[in-house]
């Protein structure tokens, strides 16, 4: 398994920085993340549209430009989460988990027998196509599946450490919008109620030798939350935002510039 694969990111607390896909599925995709010095792709399933023969294509992708791939499913139903596996999601994400029977429900779905109940599909996108004996499939398939569980609710913080606790769930990642709308503070990401909560997550990760991860909206947030709490998995806006925010940046300087221009 690659140094540069989930894996072996989640398994050490330096910080990695990726990109949210929730638009753009283009074959140039990867090799464009790769070259701005991306470390891994969140791959948006639940509010993109994006159904499963665009992951197939799209992970391709990614593989061809080396960058590892976190594929949030739609939901938490076996169909979504094995068949990301089967498409070669090396990472799965599933929001709302709430608590440890969620997270083994989901481990079930990820990992072949013995660490799961995974139906068995091989020499098919997972594996690359290749031939090879079936326990050493299943033990590479399980190996490298990493599990990030969104911690969206209130119920999910109070059980942040159970889940933390648990072998195979690699990374605890805060969904902060869904988030501040459980606690009942909608957007308040000062509020005392939400930095306690994320206190909670946080300390669990740090007591359980897990990663913690989230979405952020610029650089200064990002900075912020890595040195505040540890946080490793951060992944720098989307790219629908980073092209309308440097599209209208560089249109409106344009129109401020060329404004009363005569040939």
């Amino acid at each position: 398994m690659s140094d540069r694969g989930l894996k072996a990111m989640a398994g050490k607390r330096k910080a990695k920085f990726g990109h949210f896909v929730v638009e753009f599925a283009t074959p140039g995709i990867g090799h464009i993340l790769k070259s701005a010095g991306c470390d891994f792709v969140l791959f948006d399933l639940e509010h993109s549209g994006f159904g499963f023969e665009t992951v197939k294509s799209a992970l391709r992708y990614f593989e061809a430009a080396d960058l590892p791939v976190i594929v949030r499913a739609p939901s938490k139903e076996y169909h979504h989460i094995a068949r990301a596996c089967d498409m070669g999601a090396e990472g799965v994400m599933l929001p709302m988990v709430s608590g440890a029977k969620e997270a083994r429900h989901i481990l079930d779905c990820m990992k072949y027998t013995p660490d799961g109940k995974r139906g068995v599909a091989l020499q098919v996108a997972h594996d690359r196509y290749r031939p090879g004996a079936v326990s050493d499939k299943f033990k590479a398939a399980n190996a490298r599946t990493t599990l990030f569980c969104q911690i969206e609710t209130a119920e999910g913080v109070k059980n942040a450490d159970e889940m933390a606790r648990m072998d195979g769930v690699d990374c605890l990642w805060v969904g902060h919008f869904d988030l501040s709308v459980s606690l009942g503070i909608p957007g308040q990401f000062d509020n005392p109620k939400f930095l306690k909560a994320i206190d909670t997550v946080a300390n669990a990760t740090a007591k359980h030798g897990k990663s913690l991860g989230r979405l952020v909206p610029n650089v200064e947030t990002g900075i912020e939350l890595s040195s505040r709490w540890g946080f490793d998995f951060i992944c720098y806006s989307g790219d629908v935002w980073v092209l309308h925010n440097a599209l209208q940046e560089a249109v409106t300087k344009l129109r401020a510039g060329c404004k009363g221009k005569k040939k």
